[in-house]
C-alpha cells in the first residue's frame, strides 16, 4: 500500500486528492507458498455498523485513529513488507495480530463505540495465543476486519494442527457434518483424525472455552492465488453486450 498524498507534486492542479494511494503488488502467489488461511465464519447477518459509516464515525471522533494514521500504519506496513518478502512468519504473525488489536481498538473509541467482534472473536482470539505461548513460536496468526469472522494465517506444516485446534473447540453444528462444515474434503478429513497434543489441548483449556458446535458455521481453508487473470471469450461467463451470466454447467 502506498499513503500517497492530498496535494500531488506530480499533477495537475485539479488532480483528485489522494488519488495516487493505491494498493501495490510486492510478490506474487509463488513467493511464499507455504502460507496458509483458515477463515472462520463466526456470522454470516448483516453488521449494525456498515464499514462505510463505521470509518466516517472513527474519522469524526476517533484520536486514536490520527495517531494510528501518522504514526503507526507507516511503520507496520515498512515492516509487514519486510517480513513477507523475507519469509519471516514470527514477525509477519505478531504485526498482523498487533494491527487487528489496535483497528478494533480504534472501533473502540469511536463515539459512540463501534463493536465489530463478538464473545466468539474473542476467544478465538485467546485461543491463538494460549496455542503459541505453548508452542513457544507464533504457529498462527489472527486478522479481525469490521466484522467478527476470524482470518487465522498461518504455514502449511502447522496447517493440520491448526484446523485441528479450531475444529476441537469449535465443532460443526450437529446439522453438518465435517465434510459441509469444512470448504475442502480432504482437509476436512486429515484435521478430525488429527491427535492434538494432550499438552496443547490443556494449554488452551485454560482460556475457558469448552467445546460447542454452532459458535462458527463454516470453516475455509485456502491459500494465495493469482491476481485477476484476464479472460478469452471462450472462457468468459459475461456476455459483455449485456453483462448476463452466460454459464453453463
Amino acid at each position: 500500500w502506498r499513503k500517497g498524498s492530498a496535494k500531488r507534486k506530480d499533477s495537475a492542479a485539479d488532480a483528485v486528492p489522494w488519488s495516487d494511494s493505491m494498493a501495490v503488488q510486492i510478490a506474487d502467489e509463488n513467493h511464499w507458498p507455504e502460507i496458509r488461511a483458515l477463515i472462520l465464519v463466526v456470522s454470516d447477518a448483516k453488521k449494525d455498523t456498515s464499514s462505510t459509516a463505521g470509518m466516517s464515525t472513527s474519522v469524526a471522533t476517533s484520536t486514536l485513529l490520527q495517531h494510528r494514521i501518522q504514526t503507526v500504519v507507516p511503520e507496520r506496513m515498512e515492516g509487514i513488507e519486510k517480513a513477507f518478502q523475507e519469509k519471516d512468519f514470527e514477525t509477519f504473525g505478531q504485526l498482523t495480530m498487533k494491527d487487528s488489536n489496535q483497528f478494533h481498538a480504534v472501533c473502540m473509541d469511536t463515539y459512540p463505540p463501534i463493536f465489530y467482534m463478538n464473545d466468539i472473536s474473542r476467544m478465538v482470539v485467546r485461543i491463538v495465543h494460549a496455542y503459541n505461548q505453548w508452542a513457544g513460536e507464533i504457529r498462527a496468526a489472527y486478522t479481525f476486519d469490521a466484522g467478527p469472522n476470524a482470518v487465522l494465517y498461518t504455514l502449511d506444516k502447522y496447517a493440520i494442527e491448526v484446523g485441528a485446534l479450531m475444529l476441537h473447540y469449535f465443532p460443526a453444528p450437529t446439522a453438518q457434518n465435517g465434510t459441509s462444515y469444512i470448504n475442502k474434503s480432504d482437509y476436512a478429513k486429515e484435521i478430525e483424525e488429527y491427535k492434538l497434543d494432550p499438552e496443547l489441548l490443556a494449554a488452551t483449556e485454560k482460556t475457558g472455552r469448552t467445546p460447542a458446535a454452532g459458535d462458527v458455521k463454516m470453516m475455509y481453508y485456502t491459500k494465495s492465488g493469482p491476481a485477476p487473470q484476464v479472460l478469452s471469450m471462450e472462457e468468459a461467463n459475461l456476455d459483455p453486450t449485456t453483462g448476463l451470466n452466460t454459464y453453463h454447467p
